[in-house]
């Protein structure tokens, strides 16, 4: 089994600042390309960030100079440092990563649960 687990998210007021952070556990060999996507209410999910495993990133345009993406191969961990926050950020940010489970398997996308990031104006 493998679990995505996300945190970091809460209110903050536009200008502010949040850490998002996903540890990925459980049965794991290797971890491909990891990300975060969003979703506000009435729209659809979309790529915030993302890091391969090389640490080639991409970001979407709305993001660029303000959010930035990490990972720590380690702790199996990737994080989003979210500065100068806007209402438009609003939305349930999921984290998602590629796993390879076993030698016998190959690269599985897997989603986290999701966190709650509220910018007010």
């Amino acid at each position: 089994q493998v679990q995505l687990v996300g945190s970091g998210g809460g209110l903050v007021q536009a200008g502010g600042s949040l850490r998002l952070t996903c540890a990925a556990s459980g049965s794991i060999l290797s971890i491909g390309a990891m990300g975060w996507y969003r979703q506000a209410p009435a729209k659809q999910r979309e790529l915030v960030a993302r890091i391969t495993s090389a640490g080639s990133i991409n970001y979407v345009d709305s993001v660029k100079g303000r959010f930035t993406i990490s990972r720590d191969n380690a702790k199996n961990t990737v994080h989003l440092q979210m500065n100068s926050l806007k209402p438009e950020d609003t939305a349930v940010y999921y984290c998602n990563a590629d796993i390879r489970r076993s030698v016998w398997r190959t690269f599985e996308n897997y989603w986290g649960q999701g966190t709650q990031v509220t910018v007010s104006s």
